[in-house]
Parts: structure tokens; C-alpha cells; sequence
């Protein structure tokens, strides 16, 4: 009887504990429908955050008791959607270029003309021009712009505009000069020098490896040091600064970038994105060593800088009509893309990364490319043993059927961006035929076999915005809209999908699921309200959706 007794009491003592806690929250979100992504409590009404982590999160009555008036900062979510913060698992993220024309979504190439004009007319002659994201295949004509849409408004400076996949540049015969490059220069490997089909002369295009011989000539800015270095910062301030508005509060670079940037912003209080970089995918054995200190100096342990996975190009793109095909394109038969490396580089440069325990991702955007990278996953596994390696294929985007179930039975990882299906649908079908765009964005079909897949945007190749993402992964259509159900509506995903492939999937692509992506006690509180609810709202009204309040560690670093 006396243990019995003992047992209430515990059990009184314990709930007591529970309902007025020791500790008092930093911040308190009420009032809110929270998405958790977390299967084991799915909805919530509130959350409460100490320091970094979260700590509670249930109903309201519940989460009140956290609060400590006047020190914990109390949100009132208001009926608004929560949700984690966005982990964009492929971002080319840096420094905003003010100078940079941006001619995305164009459809008159005219549009080109004007805008170098206009930018020649505040340059002196020699100074270097870059602009892009132009899209040939929105233009009326859906021709591919030439040179002669440059030269006779930049006669004397150096123009580079990048296509919207960056795997193709048109530049001005000021630049194809200072290259020395004439209808004789052979293309090189894995590069086309696009050419008048009458005259043989470059047409101002360069795709892919063919880019390496451009040589811009062009005058150095007069800009001091300093003054160029005020530049940089401001232009990563605004980058973040954006992220933060669009509620990206995780960041995955493929490849490299400027780690000594990212570490003074993180001293200066201004990282408001987590963010991992790597490296570029090789077997020396060198480079492999200075990875591994790299390795060392941002481990995994961390939570705001840390080393990523080492990245090859194993192809073009579609746009370009340089991804690698098993079969020739539908519009141009005497092609099939480019691979950027033969086969077995491929297979020794992943054999010795993978022996050195790195995380490999691999740009892979058609048939032959995916299956090629697949089969140096599993030699590798063959070769040095399976571990928990989360090797990656970044973009996936076309796929033989079966290729499909592989990427579940290596734990290949398919890092995808949705708003490549709704900008490439536009023209998948003709380039490649329906039988085969039926592999094109598989996201149901790959999750229906146990596959793990990470959403990202190819920022700045699509914009950051989480919410095209969102938009394109449940609907596949156009951005304008248009009627009927989508573009192969069965690989089409639900909101909820959507928004779990874009904070704990991408989480778990960076091996961080334990602590990253959902909201759940002992997760990072990274944590975003949205002004409507993406769960109920209509397909029309996804894109118009903003961010309220961006959360990072527990601090509010975007508030509308």
C-alpha cells in the first residue's frame, strides 16, 4: 500500500513538473497551425524555444505556462501556417551583383539589345558586361539569340550573358576575338562553338566546356580594394537578405564557395542562413587531404558552417541540348548531349572520394548520365563497402524506369529542384519525345519505391523563392496556370510532401535529420509563418504566399 502510494505521488510530482516548467521560454509562437513534418505529433497549436532549441511544442494552454512576461518574446501566429524553415539542398548562393542584367523570363530578344545598351552607356570602354537567366525557348521565336543581337551596341566591351542553366553563354564578337576564336577552332571535349550553319562562323554561342575558351580581355574596374571589398559584403548582406524574406534558413552550395566570407558574416551577426559548402569531386589524392582539413575545420558537428559533399558535372542540361542521352535528341537526331567526363573517370574519381568517406553529389540531368553516376555508386559500394554514404545524384531529372528503384536499393539520394519541371515542360516533349519525358521530375515514382529526395531551386539558375518549388511539385503547370490537371499529374506530390522534401529530406541529405527540419523538441528552431495556408489555399494563390516571420536558432531575423 505504501508503494502504491508512492507511485501517485511520483506521478503527481511529474505531471506538476510538466505543466509549470523550470525553465522559461526565450520565444513562444501561439495561436498557430503547425505543421511539424514530425509523424509522431503532426499538429500542433504552439511551440516554445529556449536559446537555439525548441523545446515543447501542443496546445496552447500547455506552451503558455513557458512564458515569462516581459522576457519571452511571444508570436501570435493567428491561425497562420508554421512550418520549419526551408533547407534549399541546391543553391549557387552568393554575392548579389547590382550590375548584373538579369533577363529572366524575357520573351522578346530585343529586350537583350536594350538592356546592354543601356549598360554599355554607364561603362567606359573594356569593361566586362555579364548579365543572363535569358531562356531562348520563351522567346517568340524560340530561336537562340546571336551575337549580332550585341555588337553593334558594345562594339568595345566585353559581353557575357549566361543562359538560365548557366551551360551556355552567348557573347559579342569582341570577346570571340579576344578568345582568337574563328570557325576553324575545333570544339572541345564535352563543348560545342555553336556555328552558322552557311558560313561556319561562331554564332556567339558557347555551351558547356566550349565556354573555357573564352578569354573576355577585358579592363579592370577602377575600384580600390577596399572599395571592391565593400562591394562583395554588401552584396552577400544582400543575399542573405533575401533568403530571410523568402524563409531559407538552411543553404546546401554545391560545390565551392568563399568560406572566409561566410566566417566573417557568422562573426558580425549577419549569417541568418545555415549554410554547408564543398568541394569539386576529384581522385587526387592531394586535394582529397585538403578536403579532409577542410573537413575537419567545419565538421558535421557544427550547425551553421559546415563542409558539404564533393561535386562532379557529368552532363549538360536539357535547355541546352547538352544533357546525356542514351538516345539521340527528338529535335536535333545527330545529337545526345555531352558528357563531361568519360566513364571511367567518373568510376575513379568516385571510388577514390568515396574510400575517403566523402559524400559525393553528381550533376546528372539525363538517362544516361543518371545511369551512369548509379552504377559508380554501386561499384563503389562493390569496392570499399556499403556505409551510410547519401550519395547523391543533384537534379535527377530524367530517368529510365529502370533506374528508378536504384536510386532506393544504393541510398542514392535525388536532389531535385521542382521549378525545373515547370520551366524545361515547356519544352521536354519536343526535345525528347513522350515516352521518355514519362522519367522526367518522377518524384511519386521514386518515393513509391523507397527513395529519399531533397528539394532545392539551382538558385540562381530558378529563383530562391521555396514557393514556385512548392507550386511546381503539387501542381506540374506552367506558372502563368492552365486549366486541366498538369504535366503527368501522377508524379505530382501533396502540400505536405512538398513541404517535408524541403526541410527534413533536405536535412537528411546533409545527414542533419537528428537535429534539423521539423518541429520538435530538441530541434534547431528554425521555424517560418507564412501569411496564408499553403495546406488548404488554391493552386493559384501558392506563388502569392509570403513569409511573416523568418525564425533561425530561435531569433526572429525577418519579421513583414
Amino acid at each position: 500500500m505504501k508503494s502504491k502510494n508512492l507511485i501517485v505521488v511520483f506521478f503527481f510530482l511529474a505531471g506538476l513538473f510538466a505543466c509549470n516548467p523550470a525553465e522559461k521560454a526565450d520565444l513562444v509562437i501561439l495561436n498557430g497551425k503547425v505543421v511539424t513534418i514530425d509523424e509522431d505529433n503532426p499538429l500542433a497549436e504552439a511551440v516554445a524555444v529556449i536559446n537555439d532549441k525548441i523545446v515543447a511544442v501542443g496546445e496552447n494552454s500547455r506552451i503558455r505556462k513557458f512564458i515569462d512576461e516581459p522576457n519571452t518574446v511571444v508570436i501570435d501566429a493567428d491561425g497562420r501556417l508554421v512550418i520549419p524553415g526551408f533547407n534549399d539542398a541546391h543553391a549557387h548562393f552568393g554575392p548579389v551583383n547590382p550590375d548584373y542584367i538579369e533577363l529572366r523570363y524575357i520573351t522578346d530578344p530585343s529586350v537583350i539589345t536594350e538592356k546592354v545598351k543601356e549598360q554599355v552607356e554607364k561603362l567606359k570602354p573594356g569593361e566586362l558586361i555579364r548579365g543572363g537567366h535569358w531562356e531562348h525557348e520563351m522567346f517568340s521565336n524560340k530561336e537562340w539569340p546571336t551575337k549580332e543581337l550585341l555588337d553593334e551596341v558594345a562594339p568595345d566591351n566585353p559581353v557575357v550573358l549566361s543562359r538560365a542553366d548557366g551551360h551556355s553563354v552567348l557573347v559579342n564578337s569582341y570577346v570571340i576575338d579576344k578568345s582568337g576564336i574563328t570557325k576553324d577552332t575545333p570544339d572541345p571535349f564535352g563543348g560545342e562553338i555553336q556555328r552558322d550553319p552557311l558560313t561556319g562562323e561562331p554564332t556567339g554561342i558557347f555551351k558547356e566546356s566550349a565556354q573555357r575558351l573564352l578569354k573576355y580581355g577585358a579592363m579592370p574596374v577602377e575600384r580600390t580594394e577596399e572599395e571592391e571589398a565593400e562591394r562583395e559584403w554588401k552584396g552577400y548582406l544582400m543575399a542573405l537578405e533575401m533568403a530571410r524574406e523568402l524563409g531559407v534558413t538552411s543553404i546546401q552550395i554545391p560545390g565551392r564557395a568563399n568560406w572566409s566570407m561566410f566566417e566573417k558574416l557568422q562573426k558580425e551577426g549577419e549569417l541568418t542562413s545555415r549554410i554547408d559548402i564543398g568541394g569539386v569531386l576529384t581522385a587526387d589524392e592531394e586535394q582529397l587531404m585538403l578536403y579532409q582539413e577542410q573537413r575537419e575545420k567545419y565538421p558535421p558537428e557544427n550547425n551553421w558552417l559546415r563542409f558539404g559533399y564533393l561535386k562532379g558535372f557529368m552532363d549538360g542540361t536539357l535547355g541546352s541540348g547538352t544533357a546525356l542521352m542514351f538516345e539521340p535528341f527528338s529535335d536535333e537526331p545527330d545529337k545526345s548531349g555531352l558528357p563531361q567526363m568519360t566513364y571511367d573517370e567518373l568510376e575513379a574519381r568516385v571510388l577514390a572520394a568515396d574510400a575517403a568517406g566523402f559524400q559525393i553529389g553528381i550533376h546528372a540531368i539525363g538517362t544516361k548520365a543518371n545511369y551512369w553516376i548509379l552504377n559508380a555508386y554501386e561499384k563503389a559500394q562493390e569496392v570499399n563497402g556499403k556505409r551510410d554514404s547519401r550519395h547523391r545524384s543533384e537534379h535527377a531529372q530524367l530517368l529510365i524506369q529502370e533506374d528508378i528503384p536504384r536510386f532506393a536499393a544504393l541510398g542514392v539520394i535525388a536532389s531535385m529542384q521542382p521549378t525545373h519541371c515547370i520551366t524545361d515542360k515547356r519544352f521536354c516533349e519536343k526535345r525528347i519525345g513522350i515516352e521518355r519525358s514519362k522519367g522526367a521530375y518522377a518524384w511519386r515514382s521514386l518515393l513509391d519505391e523507397g527513395a529519399r529526395i531533397a528539394f532545392g531551386t539551382d538558385y540562381s539558375v530558378e529563383p530562391l523563392n521555396p514557393m514556385e518549388g512548392l507550386y511546381a511539385a503539387v501542381t506540374r503547370k506552367d506558372r502563368l496556370g492552365e486549366e486541366g490537371e498538369g504535366w503527368f499529374p501522377e508524379e505530382k506530390l501533396t502540400m505536405e510532401e512538398a513541404i517535408k522534401l524541403y526541410t527534413l529530406e533536405s536535412s537528411y541529405s546533409q545527414f542533419m535529420e537528428d537535429r534539423k527540419g521539423m518541429i520538435k523538441p530538441g530541434y534547431l528552431a528554425d521555424i517560418v509563418i507564412t501569411d496564408k495556408d499553403l495546406m488548404t489555399i488554391p493552386e493559384d494563390e501558392i506563388m502569392k504566399t509570403t513569409v511573416d516571420y523568418t525564425i533561425v536558432g530561435g531569433k526572429i531575423v525577418f519579421q513583414k
